[in-house]
């Protein structure tokens, strides 16, 4: 049975009252009470208990939408376009180039505030009315404090790595206080944690929780062994962590993958589909019902009825592509949908991955585009022989890094002396391709989310979007060791638990050496190093490119970066935004500014971070 959850928060005595009919009689014009029931009053039972917990549930769909704070500005992800960068003027978004717009009037930081903030404020309503609520058992009643504890642990924990010293309120907010207080981190972590062992004494397991979404033990054992992973970093000495950090990050590490099975297929994880739109078995419901959940600790939930999926998950179509400019493809349809850019993979993404081996490779990125109708006359370039597609010919081809097409008879007709009918693009001219005309795709379509079957320009997708994944538990295993624990973890040391990750990605091809370019930064550079880990070789630059391959467009890339304090570095060696943006993009951009509208509201004001 699946949590159903709506996207409404039932606070409104009005919206609470009951309706009846009423005869023509002498009472008619008396003044009677319809409903005298309140919004505490209907907590306090059993139904209005359980919406209140439900409808906790629901914010995490914006929380985790709001994804220019997690993507955008990173090592594997801008928001504008590569051929842009050189340009007279160009400046690109505030968050790839960290310069003076990415203050504290921009309006993301302080949506992303008051929806956490909101989540965490819902969360303390649902733990102290609690013990008011009758008809219900003690268990139970343990069990959805222990849900609204993780929910506000989750929020806080987000809210802490953004911000630094932050509020933190731990009771309902009943009347108007301008007062604000920043606790700091040390405290918002000791917090967090304490909520979370909480959380796993009173949670259900996975196999006794009935209600598939609900948090479970092992999410609560998940998001404690990447608490302690974080605070065991220590960032700027304020989070008070230590060394024993990262052993305890292990151990709980250690109880979610024996726990959990790491799902034998990486590509069963999403919604299924051919990447061949002319020859799609799958619909918009088939493909998520084929998607393999045992590896999936905790999701964000949707459903395929509206009335409860609020605005749907958006990942299907967020990544890019313009394939309504290939030809054939020229009508808006569902078969490829609308791919925004608002998040396009930097070259050196791709250049990550060994192509050949690694079927994340295959699996992301869609290497081929197809003519969706027939097209009688095509001029692939100025002074250019006129051509012919039929439906179901290949248009584009998007060569892998590391087999680039290096003479004119391995192009297409789309450059001089090429020969194939098909444009042949190579990686070091993704995004930058300003000859392809009416080819004019740019980059590889990022597919690892694609949902068939949706609506053209429908953002209503129905898959689940998975916020903890086994898999991620293996790396911070190796990461845990690799800091300073004490000793290996029950699988060994950290380069079996990288491993156990890469080979199944790998997979026929597990135990094999997969090669990515030796410097990703270099679009041009065609030097590969081997990506399989050894005792001698695993470190944290290792493990921060495989969780970039294993969880590229999974939310948290930027807090990866954070917590290592490799932002500066990665970001300007693999981001070309990120290398334009220079001296301006420096230590403060490790902590984002406090929105202006929450300094406003406060008195005293409360202070802001280094700028």
């Amino acid at each position: 049975m699946k949590l159903h959850i709506c996207n409404k928060l039932f606070m409104t005595a009005s919206a609470l009252s009951c309706l009846f009919m009423v005869s023509c009689s002498k009472d008619f014009l008396k003044e009677k009470p319809v409903s005298e029931q309140t919004a505490e009053t209907y907590y306090a039972t059993a139904q209005g208990f359980e919406d209140l917990v439900r409808s906790c549930y629901a914010l995490l769909r914006d929380i985790h939408q709001q994804r220019d704070l997690v993507y955008t500005g990173t090592d594997i992800f801008a928001s504008s376009k590569w051929n842009e960068v050189d340009k007279p003027g160009a400046s690109g978004d505030a968050f790839d180039t960290y310069d003076i717009r990415l203050n504290s009037g921009q309006g993301v930081l302080s949506t992303h505030w008051q929806t956490l903030y909101q989540e965490i404020s819902r969360a303390n309503t649902a733990i102290d009315q609690a013990p008011k609520v009758g008809e219900i058992s003690d268990d139970l009643r343990k069990k959805r404090v222990a849900e609204a504890k993780f929910l506000r642990a989750l929020s806080f924990f987000y809210a802490v790595q953004h911000w630094g010293d932050i509020p933190m309120p731990l009771t309902p907010t009943t009347s108007a206080n301008k007062a604000v207080v920043r606790e700091p981190s040390a405290n918002v972590y000791t917090q967090i944690i304490n909520d979370l062992l909480e959380c796993e004494t009173n949670l259900p397991t996975a196999t006794d929780q009935p209600d598939y979404g609900r948090v479970t033990k092992g999410a609560a054992q998940f998001l404690l062994s990447k608490v302690y992973l974080t605070r065991g970093w220590n960032f700027n000495n304020a989070l008070g962590g230590s060394n024993d950090d990262f052993n305890k990050a292990l151990q709980y590490a250690d109880k979610v993958i024996a726990a959990y099975p790491l799902v034998a297929d990486y590509t069963k994880l999403w919604p299924q589909h051919s990447e061949n739109p002319t020859d799609q078995p799958w619909t918009a419901e088939s493909s998520v019902a084929a998607i393999d959940k045992r590896g999936v600790i905790f999701s964000v939930q949707y459903s395929k009825d509206k009335t409860l999926n609020g605005t749907g998950n958006n990942l299907h179509s967020i990544f890019g592509g313009e394939v309504e400019s290939i030809p054939g493809a020229l009508a808006r349809t569902p078969d490829y949908n609308r791919l925004q850019g608002k998040h396009i993979t930097t070259t050196a993404m791709y250049r990550l991955f060994d192509p050949q081996l690694d079927t994340r490779y295959q699996w992301n990125f869609v290497d081929a585009l197809i003519a969706l109708k027939d097209v009688a006359s095509f001029t692939p370039r100025p002074g250019a022989s006129s051509i012919s597609f039929e439906e179901g010919d290949t248009v584009i081809v998007f060569q892998p890094w590391n087999e680039p097409a290096l003479t004119a008879a391995d192009r297409g007709m789309d450059v001089e002396g090429g020969t194939k009918k098909y444009a042949v693009i190579n990686t070091d001219e993704f995004a930058s391709r300003t000859d392809v005309g009416a080819y004019k795709a740019e980059w590889p379509l990022m597919f690892k989310f694609w949902q068939p079957g949706i609506p053209y320009g429908d953002g209503d997708g129905t898959a689940d979007e998975p916020i903890f994944r086994v898999a991620e538990a293996y790396l911070i295993a190796a990461e845990a060791i690799v800091k300073g624990t004490t000793g290996n973890g029950a699988l060994g040391g950290a380069e079996v638990y990288y491993n156990k990750v890469l080979d199944r990605a790998l997979g026929v091809n597990g135990g094999a050496d997969p090669h990515r370019a030796a410097d990703p930064g270099n679009p041009t550079s065609l030097a590969t190093v081997s990506y399989r880990a050894t005792s001698s070789n695993i470190n944290i630059e290792m493990i921060l490119d495989e969780r970039a391959r294993e969880l590229m467009g999974e939310y948290g890339r930027w807090f990866d970066l954070k917590r290592t304090k490799t932002l500066l570095d990665r970001v300007k060696n693999y981001n070309p935004w990120g290398k334009k943006a220079g001296e301006q993009f420096n230590e403060k951009d490790y902590l984002r500014p406090i929105p202006q509208s929450e300094i406003d509201l406060s008195s005293p004001a409360i202070g802001q971070n280094p700028s």
